[in-house]
């Protein structure tokens, strides 16, 4: 019966990846509120390593590794002329791209830290070491390490307060 919880969590973590309208953390404390048995470790295993995996088919995608079909990709525009604000953003854009690659561990740090406070957010820096050209292995490793720390703290959160309460 705990490897059907961790398979249910594993393929939540996934969906909430992709989707992130989906919420893992409420998905955890409730999965541990009623299955206390379940060991925290391996409920933040089964998270981080979903986690991850869902989050690098968004890495991949703005590395150019991975294309997108047809139906989520934007379609062909007339091409307009750039407005001020369009002109400013990608030029924004540009000055940020180009500090990632001069500055690699600056990503590094960043997504190790969103990987286990989620502030910056997890998405926004997953789609940014993937602009970045933050190589694969690395992303993977911090982000499944973070991962792993943020969701088995928050797994045994509940039992530590109840532990402080009693």
């Amino acid at each position: 019966m705990v490897l059907a919880w961790l398979c249910l969590t594993f393929g939540v973590a996934v969906g909430s990846a992709i989707l992130p309208v989906i919420s893992i953390e409420l998905f955890v404390i409730g999965l541990v509120t009623q299955q206390p048995h379940i060991s925290c470790w391996w409920i933040g295993l089964a998270v981080g390593v979903g986690q991850v995996l869902g989050k690098l088919v968004y890495f991949l995608a703005a590395r150019g590794s991975l294309h997108l079909p047809a139906f989520l990709r934007r379609g062909e525009r007339a091409e307009r002329p750039a407005s001020e604000f369009r002109l400013r953003w990608k030029a924004r854009l540009e000055v940020v791209r180009v500090r990632c690659h001069r500055h690699p561990h600056w990503m590094f740090g960043t997504h190790a830290v969103s990987s286990v406070v989620g502030l910056p957010p997890f998405m926004f820096t997953t789609v940014l070491a993937g602009l970045a050209g933050m190589s694969t292995a690395l992303f993977v490793t911090t982000g499944a390490l973070g991962r792993f720390a943020r969701f088995t703290v928050l797994a045994a959160s509940p039992a530590m307060m109840a532990g402080w309460l009693h």
